[in-house]
């Protein structure tokens, strides 16, 4: 089994070199038609939509914040219901911390921070 799978290794490796020098770019700056969609968004549309996006998830999760500090006001005291909103809060707040983050991370690998 093991010499049919290097064999399959090698002519995948040739079929590759030969579709990457069929599809380099030409001296006209022709591109290879691979049938997939070519999206032409530069790293400040991405960071741009990414930004909005952890905006909205960041916003989501204080809005929540605060829907769990008037539920644990409201609960009265009552442990099932205090319990309830500390892990709402609690849920939320790693909710929070985990998108600022993320969109930290979108920053330094397109190269903004």
């Amino acid at each position: 089994m093991l010499p049919y799978a290097a064999l399959l290794l090698s002519r995948l490796a040739a079929a590759d070199s030969a579709v990457q020098a069929d599809c380099s770019l030409g001296a006209g700056g022709t591109r290879c038609d691979t049938g997939l969609l070519h999206v032409g968004a530069g790293t400040t549309q991405v960071q741009q939509i990414l930004s909005i996006a952890f905006g909205i998830i960041a916003a989501l999760a204080v809005m929540m914040i605060v829907i769990a500090g008037f539920r644990f006001i409201i609960g009265q005291g009552s442990a099932q219901e205090t319990a309830k909103a500390r892990n709402t809060i609690i849920y939320a707040l790693a909710g929070l911390v985990v998108s600022l983050m993320a969109e930290a991370i979108v920053a330094l690998v397109l190269g903004k921070a």
